[in-house]
């Protein structure tokens, strides 16, 4: 049986792709800064599949102690993991000239610094045991900037580059990588807007994708896919 470790996977296409792998008979290691809500999908996903071990963490991505201790705490219960799914960030709509002061680091601290400090830590053990797929969640602002997003799209365009890297180091591995590069997805940073939702891209979507992925060859490897809403952008 495999091992997964998710961040941010209790929402939005984290809880999403959680519920996709659980139902894929892989064991699960998420973290959320909340530890009720935590504790209610655990139950939700034992539901789903009693078979499988889910592990949770109370955590904030953006915070380094906090990101490591998950990690540690990951690799102590799970042992191996097969599946890196970085899936944690943040949206927050602003002009950098516009933005405050502290947008910029706690969106390179929430967006891109996870993945780059989890791949430093588990990517090590892929590579001894010539195995492993690491998920780098992007965004289409990551090819093509929001202007109305500035620090978000810089974020997001530093992530396929770091997706890029990953998959050059890991290439002569067997390590496969893979940059999901969602557009207009409805997520929590949706509610309350009036959007239709069937002119959108939905988390289950992008679980879909990963899933079907999961499944290839030894192999094949999607080096990156990109998901738009079938009328475009929102």
């Amino acid at each position: 049986m495999k091992n997964a470790i998710i961040t941010g996977g209790t929402k939005g296409m984290g809880r999403a792709i959680t519920i996709a792998l659980v139902k894929q008979n892989i064991n699960v290691s998420i973290c959320s800064r909340n530890a009720a809500e935590l504790d209610a999908f655990k139950t939700e996903l034992l539901v789903v599949n009693p078979q499988i071990k889910v592990f949770t963490t109370v955590a904030d991505c953006s915070i380094l102690a906090e990101l490591k201790n998950f990690a540690e705490f990951t690799e102590k219960n799970m042992g191996f993991v097969d599946i890196l799914v970085n899936n944690v960030g943040m949206f927050k709509p602003a002009a950098i000239l516009d933005d405050d002061d502290e947008s910029y680091q706690k969106q390179m601290d929430t967006n891109l610094r996870p993945a780059y400090e989890l791949y430093r830590f588990f990517g090590k053990s892929m590579v001894s045991v010539g195995k492993g797929h690491i998920f780098n969640i992007c965004s289409v602002a990551g090819l093509h900037p929001i202007p109305e997003a500035g620090v978000y799209s810089v974020t997001k365009y530093a992530l396929v580059g770091l997706n890029e890297v990953m998959k050059l180091e890991m290439q002569p591995h067997g390590v496969k990588v893979t940059a999901v590069i969602p557009g207009s997805t409805y997520t929590d940073s949706w509610k309350g807007a009036a959007v239709d939702t069937n002119r959108m891209v939905l988390p289950e979507d992008v679980a879909s994708a990963i899933t079907n992925i999961l499944n290839m060859s030894n192999g094949a490897n999607v080096d990156e896919i990109i998901i738009k809403p079938t009328f475009g952008q929102i």
